[in-house]
C-alpha cells in the first residue's frame, strides 16, 4: 500500500486546501502524473504522484483545509489485493500518529459546494486558470455549468465579490514568516562581485539578430546557467541544511524568484539546469514565469529547488542582498545591467556590468568559498557559447 500525503511546497507552507481530485478510485497512475490541485496562500498548485499504482481510496474531500503530511489518498501496489489494502486502510485510520485528521471547520467547508459533496469540484480548465490569476478558490464557488461545474463566468462573478487584497495579504504574512525564520535560524554572510557582460551581451545580440521578438534569447537564462555550473564546482552551495547537517542536492534545480501580479512572489525550480541548452532553458524559464503568474505550477517545482536565483534588475536596483529560502543554504542575486567605465586590455571604456551577490549559510560554507563561487560565475559569463551548450 502506498500513502499519498500532502507534500510541503516550501518552508513557508504548513497547510493547503484541496480544490480538486483529478483521479478516481480504480484509476491507474504513474510517477509524475498530476492527481490533485491544492490551493496555498500563493497559488493553486498541481500536485503530482511520486509512485506507480492504482487509486484505492480518496480520503480527503475537495474543500477541506489540511496540514502538510495529511494522508490524502491510498494507492494499491502491483500484486496487492483490494482486501489487503482495505485492512491496511482500517489500520491507518486507527493510528492518529500516521494519519493527520482535517479540522472540524475544514470538514464543514468541504461539504459547502454541491459538486464537492458528490466527490469533486468540477471546474473548466479556463475557469481554473482564471481563478489562479484572480486568487479565488474554486471550492467556494457555486457552479452554474453542466452538473454544477464552475465556469469562467462563475469565477469572474466570485472575484468581483472578494476583497482583492485578501490573497496578497495572506501571501505577505506567509513570506514574512518564512523570512523571519530564515534570519532567525541561518547565520547569513554576504558577498558581491561586479561582472562584465560585454561578451555575453554581444553573444546574445548575434544569436538574436535573425530571430523574431518572441524567439529571442534573454540574458536571464545565461545568468541562471552560470550559477548552476558554478555550484557544480562548489557543491556546498547546492543543497539543504536539515537536522543539523548539510544535505547535498540530488541535482542542480535552480529556483527562480518570480514576482506575482497580485503581490508577493514564488520561487519555482528549473530542474537539472546544466543539462539544458540555452534555447531549452529560455523556453522553460518563460513558461515557468507564465504559469507562475497564472497559478498553474506543479508541486515538484515548488518543493525541490536546491538554490535560488533572484534578479531585481528590472526594478532599477544596482544590487540585491537576498535572504536565503530555508532549508536551502545559498541564494544568488543580480542587479540591473549598467554601462560603467571598465578597463579592458589597458584601455578604459564603457561596458555593460552587473553586480552579482551571494547570501550563504555560514554553517555550511565560508567567505573564501563564497568568493570562489562568485568568481566562477564571473568567469563562466565570459564564455557564453560554452554556457549555451548542455552538459551531461
Amino acid at each position: 500500500m502506498i500513502t499519498f500525503r500532502l507534500p510541503s511546497l516550501g518552508a513557508d507552507m504548513d497547510k493547503g486546501t484541496l480544490l480538486e481530485w483529478l483521479v478516481r478510485p480504480g484509476d491507474a497512475v504513474k510517477k509524475g502524473d498530476v492527481v490533485a490541485i491544492v490551493d496555498t496562500t500563493k497559488a493553486a498548485i498541481d500536485v503530482e504522484c511520486w509512485h506507480d499504482g492504482t487509486v484505492e481510496e480518496l480520503l480527503v474531500e475537495p474543500g477541506a483545509e489540511i496540514p502538510v503530511g495529511t494522508v490524502m489518498a491510498v494507492l494499491r501496489e502491483g500484486g496487492e489485493t483490494p482486501e489487503q489494502v482495505r485492512a491496511q486502510i482500517d489500520a491507518l485510520r486507527a493510528s492518529p500518529v500516521q494519519m493527520a485528521v482535517p479540522s472540524a471547520a475544514a470538514t464543514q467547508r468541504s461539504a459547502a459546494p454541491a459538486a464537492a459533496a458528490a466527490g469533486r469540484v468540477r471546474v473548466s480548465p479556463a475557469a481554473r486558470k482564471r481563478a489562479g490569476e484572480l486568487g479565488v478558490g474554486v471550492e467556494s464557488i457555486a457552479g452554474t455549468g453542466p452538473d454544477g461545474a464552475v465556469t469562467l463566468a462563475d469565477v469572474e462573478a466570485a472575484a468581483a465579490k472578494v476583497a482583492p487584497a485578501s490573497r496578497a495579504e495572506a501571501m505577505r504574512q506567509t513570506i514574512a514568516a518564512a523570512m523571519a525564520r530564515s534570519k532567525r535560524e541561518i547565520p547569513h554572510y554576504y558577498l558581491a562581485e561586479d561582472v562584465p557582460l560585454a561578451v555575453a551581451t554581444a553573444y546574445l545580440a548575434e544569436r538574436n539578430a535573425s530571430r523574431s521578438v518572441t524567439e529571442r534569447l534573454l540574458l536571464a537564462p545565461l545568468l541562471v546557467q552560470a550559477v548552476a555550473r558554478a555550484v557544480q564546482r562548489y557543491p556546498e552551495f547546492n543543497g539543504f541544511f536539515r537536522d543539523g547537517a548539510f544535505v547535498p542536492g540530488p541535482g542542480v534545480h535552480c529556483g527562480v524568484a518570480i514576482a506575482l501580479r497580485g503581490g508577493g512572489l514564488v520561487a519555482p525550480a528549473l530542474h537539472d539546469v546544466p543539462s539544458r541548452d540555452i534555447d531549452t532553458l529560455n523556453r522553460e524559464l518563460l513558461d515557468l514565469v507564465q504559469r507562475a503568474r497564472a497559478g498553474s505550477l506543479k508541486a515538484s517545482e515548488l518543493s525541490d529547488p536546491t538554490i535560488t536565483v533572484t534578479s531585481l534588475g528590472d526594478q532599477g536596483v544596482r544590487s540585491v542582498f537576498p535572504i536565503i529560502y530555508p532549508p536551502q543554504v545559498a541564494i544568488v542575486g543580480f542587479g540591473r545591467v549598467t554601462e560603467r567605465a571598465w578597463i579592458v586590455d589597458g584601455a578604459v571604456g564603457p561596458a555593460p556590468v552587473v553586480t552579482a551577490s551571494l547570501g550563504a549559510d555560514h554553517r555550511v560554507s565560508d567567505g573564501h568559498r563564497g568568493a570562489l563561487l562568485l568568481a566562477a560565475v564571473r568567469e563562466l559569463l565570459q564564455r557564453p557559447a560554452e554556457l549555451a551548450k548542455a552538459t551531461p
